[in-house]
């Protein structure tokens, strides 16, 4: 693979370490066979927690109090992992996401759950989805009545990566202290909780550990809120604004896998007497997976590089990074496929395999469209 991008001026020695010390894991655990079934995936993903946090990558996940979140550290480690394994890089993503809104604002005892977190021994989810609300944070239906021994949970959160088997989750709710986004505030929920169910295991098409949860007169004592009341939808902007960015990251380690498989079939297929890759047109499907590539993480590690510099929010360099990374990568990896012909579209192929993991990138933790909407909206003002 070109490591040249390591060379960027985004970089530190540090990240460049880190790269060697990622790649170094991945050889080592990766791939890890496993099933499509729900057990046999949430047993890989336990795995591959413990084996992150063992490792000591998942120090990573959690903001140190002098430095905050190494954004672009979040980016390199997600890149590489997706490259390699698209479950290996969920696993290492939750443990940030679940713990993003902890990190950055929780209070010291809510973040003792960091050191579990990070060391692998337990798993969060972070739970904003509900069935009438996804890219519209600001209609959550779901209620947080304040009652003289804290609050009440009801309602219901859908699409939960890590549902099922988080130990601990972060959830937003409507607290009322004002209309649409101004009465929402977030709550650390313990997957013991009683009044908490799974409803039901969600399966897609790249299987990860999904759930929809059910909150049922779910009582949490005050200092379960995470901030001030009122403040969740700052809350799950400002951890968004970070992970984002990382969400691009992983659709270009899956760009960088597709142009690497893509490159060496063209190589040793013989097609009308010679390898593919003396065919012109075959030779404008790889420039266009490499101008992907470089475009994408050209803006991945500037949306990295302008947070870790201390840029109060990062919306418009994120959106832009997600957006582009993740669509470009669907087009790369397409275009693998093309390029692999009937192997390609094979169960189990590599290709095959990416075809499925970055569809959902374009979707979750806001879809393409929304972030055209972000993005055209701080253009028009000027921003």
């Amino acid at each position: 693979m070109d490591r040249s991008f390591l060379n960027w001026p985004f970089f530190e020695d540090r990240h460049r370490i880190l790269a060697q010390e990622v790649e170094e894991w991945c050889d080592a655990m990766l791939p890890l066979p496993h099933g499509d079934a729900v057990e046999e995936v949430d047993d890989a993903c336990r795995a591959l927690v413990a084996s992150l946090g063992k490792a000591g990558l998942l120090r990573h996940t959690a903001a140190s109090t002098v430095e905050g979140l190494d954004v672009r550290s979040l980016c390199l480690i997600r890149e590489i992992l997706a490259r390699h394994e698209g479950l290996a890089d969920f696993a290492f993503a939750m443990q940030g996401l679940g713990m993003g809104a902890v990190s950055l604002f929780g209070t010291p005892s809510q973040q003792e759950w960091l050191q579990q977190t990070t060391s692998g021994a337990a798993i969060p989810a972070f739970a904003l989805t509900e069935p009438a609300s996804g890219s519209d944070v600001a209609n959550i239906q779901m209620t947080a009545t304040e009652t003289s021994d804290g609050y009440v949970l009801n309602g219901e959160k859908t699409w939960i990566s890590n549902g099922g088997i988080a130990d601990v989750y972060t959830v937003f709710a409507r607290t009322g202290e004002g209309d649409g986004h101004k009465g929402l505030s977030a709550f650390l929920v313990p997957a013991h909780s009683s009044g908490l169910s799974v409803s039901e295991r969600l399966e897609v098409m790249a299987p990860h550990p999904l759930a929809r949860l059910s909150f049922e007169d779910l009582l949490v004592p005050r200092f379960a809120m995470i901030g001030t009341p009122g403040a969740g939808f700052r809350i799950a902007m400002s951890v968004l604004d970070v992970f984002r960015a990382t969400v691009g990251a992983a659709a270009l380690g899956f760009a960088r896998r597709a142009l690497e498989e893509a490159s060496a079939r063209v190589r040793v297929r013989e097609l009308f007497g010679g390898p593919m890759a003396d065919l012109q047109m075959v030779q404008g499907h790889i420039a266009d997976i490499a101008l992907a590539v470089d475009s994408s993480a050209l803006l991945v590690y500037r949306a990295a590089w302008a947070k870790d510099q201390g840029a109060a929010r990062v919306t418009r360099e994120s959106s832009m990074a997600k957006l582009h990374a993740t669509e470009a990568a669907q087009d790369a990896i397409d275009k693998a496929v093309q390029l692999h012909g009937g192997d390609g579209v094979r169960k189990g192929a590599a290709v095959e395999k990416l075809y499925r993991e970055i569809r959902a990138l374009r979707i979750y933790e806001g879809a393409s469209d929304v972030q055209k909407i972000v993005i055209a909206r701080q253009a028009l003002e000027g921003e």
